[in-house]
């Protein structure tokens, strides 16, 4: 059975130099009937688990560690028994929410996780977070982006350990050479393209 891609929102709190805000996050879940991976284990371990239903959980992959993207990535390894995978550049932002709990494995640019007969490419796309990473599948057409690249353009740059021209440089030399028909799947809101988010990213500078 070819992997399928299903989309759970959960709703809590984005907090980082002293401020906190309300969010919702997507988490994508990658699988068939019997495994599956989960990317982005964002506020509600209950309803990612209840999501998963009685599949396997092969991966919990964080495509950054801000923490409304990891924050119930612990809860969730420790009811599945799945590993959390995560960059190495990012601990200095997991460390800030997890002290004390080291991510099982690291993620690596160009790496491939396989689920479900499906292959998962890591691009390493530092900018909003300096471990940042997207997830690109050819087989799939999608690509999960996080926080990198959203519809309307590239993340939020303004905080500690983000760089705009990074992420513009991220953006333009990984997440554009891919097709333009790709689906990109973001951390936060709607999904696009990459050929309709071409107009929305600067030049490098």
């Amino acid at each position: 059975m070819t992997a399928t891609v299903r989309n759970v929102v959960t709703s809590g709190v984005f907090e980082l130099d002293g401020g906190k805000w309300d969010v919702d996050n997507n988490v994508w879940l990658v699988g068939d009937d019997s495994e599956v991976l989960v990317i982005d284990a964002a506020h509600d371990a209950d309803a990612i688990a209840e999501a998963v239903g009685g599949r396997t959980v092969r991966g919990i992959i964080c495509t950054h560690a801000h923490n409304d993207h990891v924050n119930a990535a612990p809860a969730l390894s420790e009811r599945t028994g799945a590993p959390i995978l995560l960059h190495p550049d990012d601990r200095v932002l997991w460390d800030l929410t997890h002290s004390g709990i080291v991510p099982d494995a690291e993620l690596a640019d160009g790496q491939i996780l396989t689920i479900a007969g499906t292959d998962l490419t890591v691009l390493h796309t530092p900018g909003h977070a300096p471990g940042a990473v997207c997830l690109y599948s050819r087989d799939l057409g999608v690509v999960f982006t996080g926080d990198t690249l959203f519809q309307g353009g590239p993340g939020a740059t303004g905080r500690s350990y983000s760089d705009h021209p990074t992420i513009v440089r991220s953006i333009r030399r990984k997440l554009f050479e891919l097709p333009d028909e790709t689906v990109v799947n973001t951390g936060h809101g709607p999904s696009t393209t990459i050929g309709a988010e071409k107009a929305n990213v600067p030049d490098e500078a």
